[in-house]
């Protein structure tokens, strides 16, 4: 943070929203291959095709409807709850207690939201282990968004009107660049948390993003410490 002025920016946000996958945790966890590797299990199942195949159309679906979901069920008619529950149903054993993102959203005054293309269930289970489900007013999640995913700007629209938030005096963190887009058009604080995947970094290069964060138990807490010296 080479801004000493940083706390200024964040002086009176009273929202706090997070995206959940390799947001909350580090990318480096890996807990999302997992999810990826079933995602292809299922459309292969589904399509009753083979796993190459079945990879690809996972791919080619995530890149044009937002989510692999989004593209079966505009695609292919599936009805969501098997897969949600199938791809989430992931082994977070190796996932450790996130005691100091969870010291920081401590100090942090206001809501704190999770908003993911995910599942409330997956939310829970990922935050319950890291040990910061506690911190959580709310989870925005892809059934509260009727199945549309980031970064389609109607979603933001809604998780604002439905849970009375001023766009103005929120932040929202996430891992993919082109998600904080619609947050950053609708009056949002964005801070960009970046990691290895091509599809983090998408649209990474616009004004759209106001900070970024290469960890964000660390950016948080610095984040803090400036608040405490003004």
């Amino acid at each position: 943070m080479k801004n000493e002025n940083i706390w200024s920016q964040f002086a009176d946000i009273n929202v706090w929203i997070f995206d959940l996958d390799n947001t909350l945790y580090p990318a480096h966890c890996n807990l999302f291959a997992q999810i990826d590797k079933k995602m292809g299990e299922f459309v292969s199942d589904f399509l009753q095709i083979e796993h190459a195949e079945a990879k690809a159309i996972q791919k080619k679906y995530f890149h044009e409807y937002g989510t692999t979901l989004n593209g079966l069920m505009s695609r292919h008619d599936l009805k969501p709850d098997d897969f949600l529950h199938f791809v989430h149903d992931i082994d977070v054993s190796n996932l450790e207690r996130a005691d100091k993102l969870s010291a920081a959203l401590d100090q942090l005054e206001g809501r704190k939201i999770i908003f993911t293309n995910g599942s409330e269930a997956h939310a829970n289970n990922v935050s319950r282990k890291l040990g910061i489900d506690h911190h959580f007013d709310d989870i925005f999640d892809i059934k509260k968004s009727n199945f549309v995913p980031k970064p389609e700007v109607a979603v933001y629209e809604q998780l604002i009107k439905e849970l009375g938030i001023n766009p103005n005096k929120s932040v929202l963190f996430e891992d993919m660049a082109k998600n904080l887009k619609p947050a950053h058009d609708l009056g949002m604080t964005t801070v960009w948390i970046p990691n290895d995947e091509h599809w983090s970094h998408e649209t990474s290069d616009g004004d759209h993003i106001h900070h970024i964060a290469e960890d964000l138990s660390e950016w948080l807490h610095a984040l803090l410490e400036n608040r405490s010296t003004l």
